[in-house]
């Protein structure tokens, strides 16, 4: 890579931008909505994580004219038929309560038997006014009762495939390496590479 890139993650979620900033080391200099003034919610009004996640981009393009990428990330749970998919951070309410949300799934799920979920994240980059989108998915299964005090969001009841441990017990390096988010990451920073 002939130079560092500057990128603008359109986020105010620090939790996020810890897991970006570890998983793309020294090969950018990745700055937040924050660093650059703006502390405001972006609207994420569509129904798929897809469009909200262009809607974020587009809006940062236009206001600043800068490169800047966006997430979006649901999770989706086979036995409630895909939610909360899209509405994963308000499905307990606009509040966007974690421990709510995480309560609504397990109360949802209480005596099923089938657990099958699976996170996934969407990210659309726009990088010298061309736009990308990139996903990364994780398969897993929700637990009945949240375990661990690391991460955030659904990570407490989430065990992805191939583990025994939630999300929310998992080292951040460990996660970035497994995670939807840390997968849709990794094709955007071997895109950005080839640039």
């Amino acid at each position: 890579m002939s130079s560092i890139k500057q990128l603008i993650f359109a986020t105010n979620n620090n939790h996020k931008l810890t897991e970006l900033r570890a998983a793309v080391n020294k090969s950018f200099i990745l700055k937040s909505l924050s660093d650059i003034g703006f502390n405001e919610d972006i609207p994420e009004p569509f129904d798929t994580l897809e469009d909200n996640a262009l809607a974020k981009v587009r809006y940062l393009h236009e206001s600043y004219k800068i490169n800047c990428f966006a997430d979006d990330t649901g999770l989706e749970i086979e036995a409630l038929n895909g939610a909360p998919g899209v509405f994963s951070a308000r499905f307990a309410g606009d509040q966007k309560d974690s421990e709510a949300n995480m309560q609504k799934v397990l109360d949802l799920l209480h005596g099923v038997d089938n657990r099958k979920a699976r996170f996934r994240t969407v990210i659309a980059l726009n990088y010298d006014n061309k736009e990308y989108l990139f996903e990364g998915v994780v398969n897993g299964k929700i637990i009945k009762e949240r375990t661990g005090d690391m991460g955030f969001g659904y990570d407490p009841i989430f065990v992805p495939d191939g583990f025994d441990t939630t999300f929310a017990q998992m080292d951040i390096d460990v996660k970035n390496q497994i995670s939807h988010r840390g997968r849709a990451t990794a094709k955007l920073i071997e895109f950005l590479n080839k640039l």
